[in-house]
């Protein structure tokens, strides 16, 4: 009797019984492969973090981003000049409602009429500044976009006395007996709340000023009365308000926020 052969068999393209369980093992084991990779792969990153934590911290964060910082620092300032320039606006684009921002350094009161500028001296007797004698000095203006580096920014007006000029009339910055100039400028508040630490050549940039006034006003106690710190080639953060006192340092003087994991430089 002729047998009958399986139609399913012989149909071209057709895989049997076996060749299917062949090929869905085969799938299995690759997917389990590709997990197994995955994991393997998962590890990696959360070991170097690990890792990175385990790291000795420097300023605030591991001192491996520290590291990264500084050297975004280093390659900063080799391309900053004082011949980049802030863009400047015309007066009426100035807000008039200019924003606050953090009240670090302001919570105790203070009696501006006894307010003055200590001023630090390596070697010498400390000056102490009235605001009257800050503002016989030639006033400086500068209507510019003010950046924080929370994201928000807003074009304000300022101001004050030319900081490179207060430092020629008062003979700062450079060391006894030569032109070399200090490497950084310290400022804090009076009452130490809060404290930064700046290049001297931003510092010496042509348009950081002392502000004592906002809008053709004398500076309010939220916005740093009775003067303030304003450098546009800086974020907000190194703006200082109400200053008590400067000085000048080869060291790095101590900054609130690069102690709290921010980059030091902060410049724009």
């Amino acid at each position: 009797m002729a047998t009958v052969d399986n139609p399913d068999e012989k149909r071209p393209g057709k895989k049997t019984e076996r060749e299917e369980l062949a090929t869905d093992q085969q799938i299995r084991r690759r997917m389990l492969k590709a997990f197994g990779w995955f994991g393997l792969a998962s590890l990696v990153p959360y070991g170097v973090w690990k890792w990175i934590r385990s790291q000795p911290k420097e300023a605030g964060l591991p001192k491996v981003f520290r590291k990264v910082l500084n050297t975004n620092e280093r390659l900063a300032n080799g391309y900053f000049s004082n011949t980049h320039l802030a863009t400047t606006f015309p007066k009426e684009m100035a807000a008039k409602n200019v924003r606050v921002n953090g009240k670090d350094g302001l919570r105790s009161a203070l009696d501006k009429d006894a307010w003055r500028l200590q001023v630090e001296r390596p070697g010498q007797q400390p000056l102490s500044i009235s605001l009257d004698e800050l503002k016989a000095l030639p006033k400086q203006e500068i209507i510019f976009q003010f950046k924080c580096i929370e994201g928000w920014s807003q074009i304000q007006h300022w101001g004050g006395v030319n900081f490179a000029e207060f430092v020629k009339k008062y003979q700062l910055g450079k060391k006894d007996g030569s032109e070399e100039w200090y490497s950084y400028v310290g400022m804090k508040t009076p009452d130490g709340g809060y404290y930064v630490g700046i290049d001297t050549p931003s510092a010496l940039h042509p348009q950081t000023i002392l502000a004592y006034e906002m809008n053709d006003e004398p500076l309010t106690d939220l916005h740093g009365a009775p003067l303030r710190l304003i450098i546009p080639v800086k974020y907000g953060v190194k703006n200082l308000k109400r200053i008590g006192s400067i000085w000048f340092s080869d060291e790095r003087p101590r900054d609130f926020w690069a102690e709290r994991g921010y980059d030091y430089h902060v410049g724009l």
